[in-house]
């Protein structure tokens, strides 16, 4: 049994607009950070400052993703193009693209050396992470597809759309394995494990699945309004959700128990609009959103 104790270490200000992304840095002192401003902001961690600007960008940025070991940041954006970012050497690689329609999901296949990205028309882009050609081209769904995430091994990935829909996918081939209706609303969260799938929609519902044919094994209702993030601790076996209404929580993965609500409610320094985005990084947990801020929390698990 765990116990979870969180406490606000300090808050990032300076984005003048709502954030939609967060990523990790190229180390544990830094992150980067997105949304409704014109451009990508790093942030040091250590002074709890602005760092640099990393580049401006012509749209919304709904994506972010970080190939630590290449030095690369990608950049989903509105306008649907992605961007390949060199961190150290602040240049821009490539500009890839897809045909229309924002790009609101973005995910490395390391094993394959190939990335994916998807988004509002619904069809999946795969390009090489050596050459950054476009591979494959696919279509998933006939509306919106908002959260993919490859499974641990890499072998299937998982996608959730518009409609409620969560769909399998083989990654050797891209295959369609099989697919199900779960939500009642759009799909806006995704995690794995080498078991389960999770999932979260904007009908405020957390799933957990079966892997092999999308059994529905528990059900829950974590939030108030649509579940933004699912996101297993790095370590530790519990996970962390974050929501519209504004609170964070923490549930236990084993028992899907709740260990900790953050909220106003609760007498935390929270959020004061919908939470959009979040991360770990080591032991803490950043969260961002319309509120223009980002919240970077404490947190210390322990097993009693």
């Amino acid at each position: 049994m765990y116990t979870a104790d969180i406490s606000l270490s300090t808050t990032l200000t300076g984005h003048q607009n709502p954030i939609f992304a967060l990523a990790n840095g190229l180390d544990a002192s830094s992150i980067f950070s997105a949304g409704n401003d014109k451009g990508v902001v790093e942030w040091d961690l250590r002074t709890g400052k602005f760092k640099r600007i990393l580049c401006a960008v012509p749209s919304s940025v709904y994506a972010l993703e970080l190939l630590k070991d290449r030095g690369l940041l990608l950049i989903g954006m509105r306008n649907g193009e992605l961007w390949v970012v060199d961190v150290e050497k602040q240049r821009l690689l490539h500009k890839l693209k897809t045909e229309r329609g924002a790009v609101f999901a973005v995910r490395a296949l390391m094993e394959k050396g190939e990335l994916i990205g998807i988004g509002e028309e619904g069809v999946a882009y795969v390009w090489s992470l050596d050459s950054f050609d476009l591979l494959y081209r696919f279509r998933v769904s006939h509306t919106t597809v908002r959260t993919v995430q490859p499974f641990p091994g890499a072998n299937q990935v998982v996608f959730g759309d518009k409609d409620g829909v969560i769909h399998v996918y083989d990654v050797d081939d891209f295959k369609a394995l099989y697919k199900k209706k779960i939500h009642s609303l759009p799909v806006t969260a995704l995690s794995v494990s080498e078991t389960y799938i999770y999932s979260g929609g904007r009908d405020a519902q957390f799933y957990q699945l079966t892997q092999s044919d999308l059994s529905v094994v528990r059900t829950m209702t974590p939030h108030m309004f649509t579940v933004y993030g699912i996101l297993p601790h790095p370590v530790h076996p519990v996970f962390a959700t974050v929501s519209r209404d504004k609170s964070i929580k923490i549930w236990d993965t084993v028992s899907l128990g709740l260990m900790k609500n953050i909220s106003a409610d609760r007498g935390y320094d929270t959020h004061r609009l919908s939470i959009n985005t979040a991360i770990w990084n080591g032991d803490q947990f950043l969260t961002a959103g319309d509120d223009k801020v980002i919240k970077v929390w404490d947190v210390v698990i322990q097993d009693i």
